[in-house]
Parts: C-alpha cells; structure tokens; sequence
C-alpha cells in the first residue's frame, strides 16, 4: 500500500495500542494526539509515532492536525465523537470511530452526507463493530431469520471482588452503557429497553457468567434487521452478581444522576488488570432448508504480547477491529465513501486481514 498519513486521537489504553499496530506495519506514518502531556508521553508506542498534545476544544485545532490525513481514527472519550466527525465531514478526511454512544452515531451518519467522497465509519471495536460482521455473516446463510443474540463481555480471568470485575477500558464508556437505554427488537417490535435489565444465566466451556442488556452493542443491527426478525439484541457478559450490585449502585442510590461520582468510585477502588479475557458468543437461529436451525460463533481471546509489549485482550480486540476496518479501507475492499456499516465487511477478509487475525481463538 501507499504510505498513508493516520491521525489517532486518544493515547490512552486502546489509542495507543492502535497507534502501536499501524505504525509498526511501516504501512502508515502515525500521529497519536492528547490532551494530557503525560498520558501521550506515557503511551506504550514506537519510535516512529509523532506525539502531539493538543486540546480539541481549541478553535483550528483539528483542522491543522487533520492536513494531509487519509483517516482519523477516534478513540477519544464518546462526548468528543461528533466534534471529530464534523471536523473530519469539512476537511474531506475518511473517519472511523469505536464509539458505542447511540446519540453521537446517529450524529455521525447524518455528517456522512455531507462528505461524500469519504468514507464514515462508525462503531469499529469489538462491540459495536466485529459482532455485528459475525451476525450478518451467519444471518445472511439463513432463508429466514428468527432470533440473533450477542453476547460480549471484557472480564478479569480472576474475580476477586464482589463485583467480579476490573477496569479494562474505558471507565466513561462502561457507566454509559449501564445507564443509557438500548435498542432491541422485541417480538418483531423494535424497542428502547432498560440497562442492566434482561437478566439470563449462561455457561460457557464449564464457567458459570450472567448477562444483561447494555446499551450500543447492536451498532447498526436494528436498523439492518428491522422487521426482519422476531428477537434481537445485544447484553454485556459479566460472572454472577455483578449486575445486582450495578442496580444498587446505579438505581437504588441514583447514582446514574452522578456519573462523575461512580467513575471517582470505580477508578479509586477497582484495579486494572493486564489478565482479562474476552468472551464472544453471537447466537442466530432461523429457518433453513425447511428446519428450524441455531448457528453459534463463539471465541475467547487472552491477552497476548504483540510487537514486544503486553496487551490485554480487550486491547488487542478493539485496535485490532478498528486497524483490520482502516486497512480494508485503504486496500479499496469496502466502500470508500459515505456511510459504511459493519454489515457493509464481509466476515472472511476481516479474518483474514493481519490485523483480524487477532480474533483466532485462544481459549485454554
């Protein structure tokens, strides 16, 4: 490929991975971008990544970092997402996001018409983004589809609070999903439900996990599914009790009316941890050849060493999605302007990309 000029925005644990992964090909020249000088010093990234400190909210700011770029890449906190995508809409930059916000999506697919030589695509990580490649694809062999359940959870390999959780990425993004309501379509209606509601028991490979309904894991599925199927939607994996507590927390003490509180609360007390897993499981069941038939997609991936520094699952599957979508783009093999769904990536060359083959299962 072109040596193609790739701004990231956001050098904390899943930017700086992104900028690790494309840099290190020697296919792109890469600019990491922060707020905060010691997060962009601090960014675990080669030699070769510019890093620039710069503060979105500064007027000319992202137009100047934006000069000459093929494509941003967003893995900025979910409130910056339509303040990139507009600036990426007026320089004429192609645009790529993880943002599992719903409003901020919505945003984004209406800019993408006004820059139609580029392409917007929005919700690369792992959830939204990868499951709904894998749901389309297993969908799409079906003469009639009746059910499509994901299931995704980010988790400690070892639980050692009542919670059975440690941070993992994004404190912002985690609360926001346990609080905003989330789409589904319920007996063929489509449907706003309650988060952390929708409570199931599940056991996979021997281990005993719960799951509930978060919200922006379906990406753009209700869209593509709608009056399609009969049931559709998406809850986060957690091991057992977790979402109890959550309601406590978020319901009973309201604290959902003080986000600034609980993240004070979860960052002070819950630790990170580079021993996670994560668990994909994405369930569609329909009509083929005349019988009612389940299909099931299932991984569980570890952290790993990559380019010589350790990465924890959650970080190698989100870079990994969001870099296997960028280099999809830039070889011509989905659209290359408007607004480009998951559902536009054909399962097989995500796979197959180098980036996508971090999806190989690594269950122990």
């Amino acid at each position: 490929m072109v040596m193609r000029k790739i701004l990231v925005i956001g050098a904390g644990n899943i930017g700086s991975t992104i900028a690790d992964f494309l840099a290190s090909t020697g296919d792109y020249t890469v600019t990491l971008t922060d707020r905060d000088h010691n997060t962009l010093k601090t960014a675990s990234v080669p030699d070769s990544v510019q890093r620039t400190v710069a503060d979105l909210a500064e007027e000319g700011v992202l137009p100047a970092l934006l000069q000459g770029c093929f494509a941003v890449l967003s893995a900025a906190p979910f409130h910056l997402t339509t303040r990139i995508a507009s600036a990426a809409a007026a320089a004429g930059v192609n645009y790529l996001d993880l943002t599992e916000d719903v409003a901020s999506t919505k945003i984004v697919r209406e800019l993408s018409t006004k820059a139609p030589s580029v392409a917007f695509i929005p919700q690369c990580g792992l959830a939204p983004g990868f499951v709904s490649i894998v749901a389309h694809d297993i969908a799409r062999r079906f003469d009639s589809v009746d059910t499509i359940q994901l299931r995704v959870g980010a988790l400690p390999e070892y639980s050692t609070n009542a919670l059975g959780y440690n941070l993992t990425w994004s404190t912002d993004g985690v609360i926001n999903e346990y609080i905003e309501p989330c789409e589904a379509i319920v007996s063929g209606k489509r449907r706003l439900v309650p988060a952390l509601d929708g409570l199931e028991s599940l056991t996979i490979d021997g281990v005993k996990y719960e799951a509930f309904n978060t919200s922006g894991g379906l990406g753009s599925l209700c869209d593509t599914y709608d009056g399609r199927v009969r049931e559709l939607n998406y809850r986060t994996i957690r091991y057992p009790g977790h979402a109890a507590i959550m309601k406590v927390l978020l319901n009973d003490l309201r604290l959902s009316e003080r986000r600034d509180v609980i993240k004070s609360i979860f960052e002070h007390a819950l630790p990170v941890t580079m021993q996670d897993v994560i668990i994909i499981l994405v369930t569609v069941s329909g009509q083929r050849d005349g019988r009612l038939t389940q299909e099931t997609f299932v991984r569980a991936i570890h952290g790993a060493t990559v380019n010589g520094r350790p990465r924890t699952g959650i970080q190698i599957t989100t870079a990994g999605a969001i870099c296997a979508v960028l280099d999809l783009l830039a070889e011509g093999r989905i659209p290359t302007s408007g607004l480009v769904l998951q559902e536009d990536i054909a399962l097989s060359q995500f796979l197959e990309n180098r980036f996508g083959k971090f999806y190989q299962d690594s269950r122990r």
